[in-house]
């Protein structure tokens, strides 16, 4: 048996003096003339991972010379192109990563376990289904259907492409599961809205003896945030203590974040101010907490202290700082710091941020100055923002003397002619300032059209359950509703009875 010798850095690279006009470009030169010579004599293989690694990681960021390594021949080992995929993936070019795959097998190139993993989360950040398809049809060409790490990744790629049944499918099928597994799943449910689903999951990962991890527990807080499921995220909450989870960065930020949405602000404060690691999207969450339920002014003062820890702030912390300016009636601050967000932090607006700035103003009865905000901006103002506007005209309709609301609504109407609700906000509006006949002949055109409002919906939750109403509905499962009509009869006589004391 001949030992190969393994050869060190020095070997290769001997010590120089320093020269500062020796750049990044000659050494990669330099590298690509070294593996010609290892690829004559054979030795090719036993750095070319090194040298791509070095070209990923490299100022320029540039992968263009991995292009004239000899390695990319029908000779080179499997191992090279997965180096050469991860670095195009973790490069944030996810499309190249692909296009390097298919050149992999144009060459007759067979992959392994560790290529699919990779390819399918390029196709995961580009939402590339159809890509994803075909390269799920090579695994199964492969027998590489049944690997656990594959199959975490297709329910990945599946639940980013927001195809939530094949990722259920993948799950289902899989004779072997880990916790990753079942996080990938969860994360699916969450990611495509499917949010009851993933509690009746993560119940049946609990049945299946799999202790949650710190992924687990954040997935699932982001499920109760959105669901508003107070309770449910409290129980959460008590199992990171009960486990003994380090409440670290990321799941401390998951818990603020639940708190926050949830209305508990106290606890989201709390937890905040207990973390002993905070980033960006944990201050984020806190001032975004605060702002939607009426505490602009500690969301404020929190504002300069988040830069006082030397954390820059992104578009997340400047949306729930526009939110409590908005109810705090803070024009000219909002201003400011719509200003300052891009050119003070060079943050780039979004729509949402834009229709923030919208009803900052429309909450304070600018109407007009609203409404030349929207026609001066440097995008085209979806509904949304429209909108919101025309909510506001219909609250001060009585000072809109420059007809403002009329010009809204053909506007909102050109953009969604056939949206039920928009209809019903204008006839509304007409209602309000006693235009009968306008308002009837909207809702003329409703019936006509064959449209119809959406039904108004509500939910409370009680006893770790949430329980959803809807405006006419009369036949709800759980609810004796007699016996709920007469406790809101009650409810209302009492308010009557105190309001004449």
């Amino acid at each position: 048996m001949v030992r190969l010798q393994i050869l060190t850095a020095n070997y290769f690279f001997p010590p120089k003096p320093f020269n500062s006009n020796l750049n990044l470009v000659s050494a990669k030169q330099q590298c690509v003339s070294l593996v010609k010579h290892f690829f004559q004599i054979g030795g090719y293989g036993l750095i070319a991972g090194t040298l791509l690694r070095f070209f990923a990681s490299s100022p320029s960021g540039n992968l263009n010379h991995a292009g004239v390594l000899p390695c990319r021949s029908e000779k080179s080992e499997v191992s090279y192109w997965n180096d050469l995929i991860r670095s195009y993936a973790t490069k944030d070019s996810p499309r190249e990563a692909i296009g390097v795959y298919l050149e992999m097998r144009s060459l007759g190139i067979s992959p392994d376990k560790l290529t699919f993993p990779i390819l399918l989360k390029a196709c995961a950040a580009i939402s590339a289904l159809n890509e994803g398809r075909k390269i799920q049809v090579d695994v199964v060409k492969h027998g590489l259907d049944c690997n656990v790490y594959v199959q975490n990744t297709m329910i990945h790629f599946y639940g980013s492409c927001r195809r939530i049944r094949d990722a259920r499918r993948v799950f289902d099928e899989m004779s072997y599961r880990t916790v990753v597994s079942w996080n990938a799943v969860l994360s699916a449910c969450v990611d495509n809205d499917c949010l009851k689903e993933s509690f009746g999951l993560f119940v049946k990962m609990m049945d299946s003896g799999f202790d949650p991890d710190e992924t687990t527990m954040v997935i699932l807080l982001s499920s109760c945030s959105e669901l508003g499921n107070l309770s449910f995220g409290r129980w959460v909450h008590s199992q990171v203590i009960g486990n003994g989870m380090d409440v670290n960065c990321r799941l401390g930020t998951a818990l603020v974040d639940m708190y926050g949405k949830c209305g508990a602000v106290y606890e989201a404060s709390m937890v905040f101010h207990r973390m002993l690691e905070r980033n960006v999207w944990t201050w984020s969450a806190m001032i975004l907490g605060l702002a939607q339920h009426g505490f602009a002014k500690d969301a404020l003062e929190l504002f300069p202290k988040m830069k006082q820890s030397l954390i820059s702030p992104n578009y997340v912390t400047f949306l729930g700082i526009l939110c409590a300016c908005s109810h705090a009636g803070l024009v000219d601050g909002g201003y400011k710091f719509f200003h300052d967000m891009e050119k003070v932090h060079g943050i780039e607006p979004m729509m949402i941020h834009y229709g923030a700035m919208v009803d900052i103003l429309s909450r304070a009865g600018c109407l007009k100055e609203a409404y030349n905000f929207i026609l001066k901006m440097p995008v085209e103002a979806d509904p949304v923002v429209w909108r919101t506007l025309l909510s506001a005209c219909t609250i001060h309709g009585v000072n809109d003397n420059d007809w403002i609301g009329d010009k809204v609504r053909k506007r909102l109407l050109e953009l969604e002619p056939k949206r039920s609700g928009n209809l019903v906000m204008v006839a509304n509006m007409y209602a309000e300032v006693g235009m009968w006949d306008k308002a009837e002949n909207v809702r003329r055109t409703m019936k006509k059209r064959g449209l119809k409002k959406m039904a108004g919906e509500s939910c409370i939750e009680v006893g770790g359950s949430i329980h959803r109403f809807f405006s006419g509905e009369d036949d709800h499962p759980q609810l004796d509703y007699e016996d709920f009509l007469q406790l809101l009869y009650g409810l209302n006589l009492h308010m009557k009875s105190v309001k004449n004391l």
